[in-house]
């Protein structure tokens, strides 16, 4: 077997990522025998690419699928991308800007006609991603939301809705983003505080003397003014009753209502009313039957109706209004206030409220029986936390905005008659209206939420409306993994869509994990500069690493803070990897052992009976922490076992017993299927460099399709047995380190054993620790120097001629060095001013430092003590 010396990924991952897709083992068949697993994967944009919270979602998601295919399960792992509606007509758009064509004069069927080039371009970016980072997916079945299948399914879905009343169109207020020019639903908004200004107007009261002060953050919308209000129980406003105001600036004459809108406690207790630019108003409007004044339009310019303003910018009509009504007077105050600002989660912009006519779904039914499942344990949300949270957004849901006002995406599939105004709503177009017979029918113009297809991902995908194979076998899928930042923009919309429309839940697990940040802990994005690229990180540590590294730290319930550190410390442990099967691979070719995993031999030896043990408990904890979606907890059991029990005891024991043209022993035999194992029970966390290993040791099927390991029998006895053995090893290496005895240098020693260690095999301490040792079963007396005493035993070193005397005093220095790097680092971790300040990794980085010193102390004050 030919090895480098140096583990370099990148001459193995990119071959059996491109050897995974092409020989398609991944692909399910729905009519092969063993329980099923099936997962979809969440649909990335067809304009990205992966970052790092992708990275982590597929590497959860892979490993998962990987160990229920190896556990034997009838595995579908489903992949396919969304057309992400605004993201694409923005970016597409955009690229027409630059060639000097703007998208609407290009017409509608001309620009539908340039995304699909641009998709066909560049679509597949994510898609040859997920491929190079060894997504196990059954690529036949790749999906796209907007394939004819799936188009055909969303047109399904809208009309059943729409049959049963659960689809309607109105005139509501929704969210209005300017720079994508569509409406966009309540999840898609993004709230952030600001500071800003509160403007105290007069409105002065007709035929009197008096004014009202009115307290506004938006005083360009009082151009829409259509009334006042006051409490009805507020006594200062008694006599005003049923009287009016003129509106300052547009010299319009409205009145004053009484509505519960007005709070007696907050401000003045005088509030205005804009029925078409705030939702609160609009319901106070309809209370009242006021009229509607638009004076802000789509593109948040002002209407004709804002007077002398019109055509303004918002914010430019803000400062004008503003001085208009200092000029004239009527600005009462103006005082810096804090308000929440609603944005655009696409493009930024900030939201304008308005009324506009959308189709809606009808949520509260559907949220209901959600709820019902969820009580029933028909779902059930890892970690459990997240059910409340859940429960408290159904409980409080709104009906869902799935109309957008865009070119790219589903057409909603209804028609309007021009002749009876009516709207059919139909699978096929229709050529005739279906209430009165007229050929003067025109489609909506408008495209659906992309999140409408989206909700659908678990039965579209799977061929629904069709009776399907794949839908009989495979639905509802198993489990779904995804971050917790879109539980209600996709995870509850599916529940919602896949009980209503199939019966059934989508999905009996929900795992929700935490979301990647930066090394404080902050949300990464482009605009804060912090954003960490996986594709970059995997070049240079290793698809493998970067895997590993992520799922160690995937904790249920907590967000990440990722570092490069956490890769490199993954990347040095796939080098471990290699190397001891580098090792491995020296020592076969000199016994003369062809490449093989062969079936165990008989556990003779006391370092075979506790590997095996120890492999069984580490199979145990595997599965169950797998089971249990724990899988930092499984990511770190292996990494004890290989690094600390395999590499550290076992195959330094066994380099012992290896000798040269012995041919296939029972200890190559017990090595090398213990590796084996490990390389099973590690594929699925590190598929590329165990699939590698496999076949470099003589397998031809890939490990992906080998059986993972089950835990067996334990041996108590032989653990305890190799624990003392450990005990007597360290205890001599520690009092060498403590001396500073040269490891090459050979000792000689008494070893006093007690019950438990008289059993074991001296020969073995003695190459390990590199001494001679003199094995007794006496009492030990009382013994000086270099010594150290456990329940089981007590071993005394001989030591060399040295000089105590420096030695000690060295011991002192040191331990007065590290005593004073204590102090500092206490007072740091004390001074509050700095604790407040500092950034959260430079306070852990001197926490580590701190228990690093202490390390250090505790052992040299063991050493001089030793000497004493």
């Amino acid at each position: 077997m030919e090895f480098d010396k140096a583990y370099d990924p990148q001459l193995i991952e990119p071959q059996w990522a491109e050897c995974w897709v092409k020989t398609r083992i991944f692909t399910a068949d729905p009519e092969a025998p063993g329980s099923r697993f099936c997962i979809v994967v969440p649909p990335p944009n067809v304009t990205g690419s992966l970052h790092m919270g992708h990275m982590m979602d597929h590497s959860v998601i892979d490993t998962a699928t990987r160990w229920h295919r190896m556990r034997g399960d009838n595995t579908l792992f489903l992949p396919g991308v969304d057309h992400a509606g605004i993201a694409t007509q923005m970016l597409v758009a955009r690229s027409l800007a630059q060639e000097g064509i703007s998208w609407k004069q290009l017409g509608r069927e001309e620009f539908e006609k340039r995304v699909w080039v641009w998709k066909e371009k560049f679509g597949s970016r994510i898609t040859e991603q997920m491929k190079r980072i060894g997504d196990s997916c059954d690529w036949s079945r790749e999906r796209f939301t907007l394939s004819p299948e799936l188009s055909r399914a969303v047109t399904e879905a809208f009309v059943r809705l729409y049959e049963s009343g659960l689809i309607y169109r109105g005139s509501y207020m929704v969210n209005w983003c300017p720079g994508c020019q569509t409406a966009i639903s309540d999840l898609e908004v993004k709230h952030e505080d600001v500071n800003g200004h509160l403007w105290h107007i007069r409105y002065p009261v007709k035929d009197s003397s008096l004014y009202l002060v009115v307290a506004t953050t938006r005083p360009e919308t009082m151009l829409g003014d259509t009334a006042v209000a006051v409490n009805p129980r507020d006594e200062r406003y008694l006599d005003l009753h049923g009287k009016t105001v003129i509106l300052p600036l547009m010299n319009r004459e409205i009145p004053i209502i009484l509505d519960e809108l007005a709070d007696p406690e907050f401000g003045t207790g005088v509030v205005k009313v804009t029925p078409a630019h705030d939702p609160n108003d609009l319901e106070a409007g309809k209370r009242h039957n006021l009229p509607h004044v638009k004076v802000i339009d789509e593109s948040a310019r002002m209407t004709a109706a804002a007077g002398v303003y019109a055509g303004l910018d918002r914010f430019e009509a803000r400062k004008r209004v503003v001085a208009d009504l200092e000029r004239l007077g009527l600005m009462e105050k103006i005082e810096p206030h804090v308000l929440p600002l609603a944005k655009c989660d696409r493009s930024g912009d900030i939201v304008e409220p308005l009324v506009s006519t959308q189709w809606f779904v009808k949520a509260k039914p559907l949220a209901e029986k959600s709820m019902q499942a969820v009580n029933t344990g028909a779902i059930q949300f890892i970690p459990e936390n997240w059910n409340k949270t859940f429960f408290h957004w159904m409980e409080n849901i709104r009906d869902w905005c799935i109309s957008r006002q865009l070119w790219w995406g589903h057409r909603i599939p209804a028609w309007h008659c021009g002749a009876c105004k009516e709207i059919t709503v139909a699978r096929q177009g229709p050529t005739l209206c279906a209430h009165c017979g007229s050929t003067e029918i025109e489609q909506d113009a408008d495209v659906l939420d992309t999140w409408f297809s989206s909700s659908l991902w678990p039965f579209s995908t799977l061929g629904w409306p069709d009776d399907t194979i794949d839908l009989r076998t495979y639905y509802p899928t198993t489990l779904m993994i995804t971050g917790f930042d879109i539980l209600f923009f996709w995870v509850a919309r599916m529940i919602m869509m896949g009980l209503e429309l199939t019966g059934d839940v989508p999905f009996r697990v929900v795992h929700m994990h935490g979301l990647v940040r930066d090394a404080e802990k902050k949300k990464m994005s482009k605009t804060k500069g912090n954003v960490i690229d996986p594709i970059d990180i995997n070049e240079r540590y290793g698809t493998d690493a970067v895997r590993l590294s992520l799922l160690i730290a995937v904790a249920p319930g907590t967000d990440i803070s990722y570092t490069e550190d956490r890769a490199g410390s993954a990347q040095k442990y796939a080098n471990k990897i290699w190397n001891a099967a580098r090792l491995i691979a020296m020592n076969m070719e000199r016994s003369g052992v062809a490449p093989c995993i062969p079936e165990p031999g008989k556990p003779e030896m006391l370092e075979d009976r506790w590997i095996f043990s120890l492999l069984n408990r580490t199979a145990e904890t595997m599965n169950r922490a797998f089971e249990q979606h724990r899988y930092h907890e499984a990511a770190d059991a292996l990494w004890h076992f290989f690094w600390h029990d395999f590499c550290d005891w076992y195959l330094e024991i066994k380099k012992l017993r290896l000798t040269e043209n012995s041919g296939l022993t029972n200890d190559w035999r017990n090595l090398l299927s213990v590796f084996g194992a490990f390389l099973r029970l590690q594929h699925p966390l590190m598929p590329f460099i165990t699939e590698e290993l496999w076949h470099r040791f003589g397998q031809a099927a890939s490990i992906a399709r080998e059986p993972y390991p089950q835990a067996t029998e334990f041996d108590e006895s032989a653990e305890r047995e190799m624990a003392i053995l450990q005990e007597v090893v360290t205890a001599a290496r520690t009092l060498r380190a403590d001396h500073q005895i040269d490891k090459k240098e050979q000792l000689s020693g008494v070893l006093y054993c007690r019950d438990g260690a008289r059993s074991i095999e001296s020969g073995v301490v003695e190459k390990l620790a590199n001494v001679k040792l003199d094995v007794r079963s006496d009492a030990a007396p009382k013994l000086e120097g270099a010594v150290r005493s456990t329940a089981e035993f007590d071993l005394l070193l001989r030591l060399p001629e040295v000089d105590v005397s420096g030695q000690r005093a060295k011991l002192e220095r040191e331990i007065q060095g590290l005593e004073k790097l204590i102090a500092d680092k206490d007072r740091q971790l004390t001074n509050e001013k700095f604790l407040s300040g500092a950034p959260p990794a430079v306070i852990d980085s001197l926490r580590e430092k701190r228990r690093e010193y202490d390390a250090q102390l505790e052992k040299a004050q063991a050493a001089l003590a030793s000497m004493r």
